[in-house]
This record gives structure tokens, C-alpha cells and sequence, in this order.
């Protein structure tokens, strides 16, 4: 999996979006059990930090060393550097496998050969996203045009799946559920100017070219954007399956 998110591992714990209780309300009610917990690619430890309130340990791994020296450190969660497709774990190791915007990196085949493997009977998968934000009828198409325009060449093609919310990616498991959810927090033109500075997009242009390009949007962004906080709602889709 090429490494997207080492390079702004501080700034992508700063202004990546928290998970609402309404995906752990929905999730937590459909996992039988509470011993252990598995977040794969945790990046800061956001997820992990969560769980480690509902779980008897929680295992959290990543492939960015970076990424893991911004988790919180916690009693009860281990964080270790691994692919999400070969882990050191054993079989029927985990009541959940939780993975948060990050499936679509993972080479699906292997993943889930590796989720089987660790889940416990009965165990539940959840893998959730979120899509392009809105914020208004003003400001949505300069963000749509930035995204679709003036990144179309730097997106993974992986990136497609967000899109097409994990439809096309295989999910061999049973009794799948889906959720959607609009999730939605008053941000300042500051907090969101530096979110897109953490896009994978934005890394890789800037590593082409020098120069970043959310410095070109900013001051349309910031005249149509105004002094004040707005809201900004993140579409956030997500499915969950039981091994049987």
C-alpha cells in the first residue's frame, strides 16, 4: 500500500473528523462480545480510543509509524505496526474488526482472508467511509471543482470506492448491514482549509509539483466562507458482517 499519510500525520490527527456516537450506537449493540477489539489502520488511535471504552483490550495497527506516534497512549489498547493483510494475530482472536476510511487502500482478497481468520465465530466486521463534505450552495461547487478538477490526476484510483460507497469492494461475510449517516460539525475556513491539506490528492500534487494547491482555492474560499464558523456535513456510509 503506498504510504499517502505519513508526511502529514500531525496535521491529519488535528483536522480529520471524529466518528459521531451514531455510528457507535448503531455498531456496538451488533458485537456479541466485549473481550478484544481489533482497529485496523488506526492512524492517530481515533477509533481505538473509543473502543477501548467498550473492550477488554483493543489491538490497533497501522502501516505509518507516523500515524501511530499520534495516538494516545491507553491501559488497555496496543498499538503495532502491520499490514492489514498479514497480522501477527491468532485465529478467532477478535469479537470486532473495525476499519474507519481506509478499506479501499487494502488489497481485498487478503484483507478478508485476514479478517476470517481473526474473527471469532460470531465476530462482526465494520468497515465505514465519508464522502465529499457540503457546506453550501455557494461554496459546494468551488469544492466540488477542486476535487473532481483540479486533483482528478492525483487521486489513487482506489479513491473511486469512497465514491461508490464500497459497493464494488467483496465483503464475504453474513448478515450485512449498512448505515448512512450526515455528520455534521461547525468548523472555522481556517480548520477546514488545513482538513484539505491532509488529502492524499493534495500530498501527492504537491509532491509533483512544489507547490500545494490549497493555497490557490484559499482566497475564493475565504471570501465566499466568511468570519464566522459554518456547517459542514460529511456523508458518512459504513456496512457490518458476522463471520459464521
Amino acid at each position: 500500500m503506498l504510504d499517502r499519510f505519513s508526511s502529514q500525520a500531525a496535521e491529519y490527527a488535528r483536522y480529520r473528523i471524529s466518528y459521531p456516537l451514531a455510528l457507535y450506537q448503531w455498531l456496538l449493540p451488533r458485537v456479541p462480545g466485549r473481550a478484544r477489539a481489533w482497529d485496523c489502520a488506526t492512524g492517530n488511535g481515533q477509533v481505538a480510543t473509543v473502543l477501548a471504552g467498550h473492550f477488554g483490550q483493543v489491538e490497533a495497527t497501522d502501516s505509518s509509524a507516523a500515524q501511530l506516534a499520534q495516538a494516545p497512549a491507553l491501559p488497555n489498547v496496543r498499538y503495532q505496526l502491520s499490514p492489514a493483510e498479514a497480522t501477527p494475530f491468532a485465529a478467532g482472536s477478535f469479537d470486532l474488526i473495525t476499519v474507519g476510511q481506509a478499506v479501499h487502500w487494502f488489497e481485498p482478497a487478503a484483507f478478508n482472508q485476514e479478517a476470517r481468520r481473526v474473527l471469532r465465530p460470531g465476530g462482526v466486521l465494520a468497515e465505514w467511509g465519508y464522502d465529499l463534505a457540503t457546506i453550501s450552495p455557494e461554496l459546494d461547487p468551488l469544492l466540488r471543482h477542486f476535487h473532481d478538477h483540479t486533483l482528478e490526476r492525483y487521486w489513487d484510483a482506489q479513491r473511486q470506492h469512497i465514491g461508490e460507497r464500497y459497493a464494488r469492494l467483496p465483503f464475504p461475510f453474513a448478515q450485512v448491514e449498512t448505515l448512512e449517516l450526515a455528520d455534521q460539525h461547525q468548523v472555522s475556513v481556517e480548520w477546514f482549509l488545513s482538513y484539505l491539506r491532509t488529502w492524499s490528492s493534495v500530498v501527492k500534487y504537491e509532491q509533483q509539483h512544489g507547490r500545494n494547491p490549497v493555497e490557490a482555492l484559499a482566497p475564493a474560499l475565504m471570501r465566499l466562507w466568511g468570519p464566522a464558523a459554518r456547517t459542514v456535513t460529511f456523508p458518512i456510509f459504513g456496512r457490518l458482517g458476522v463471520k459464521q
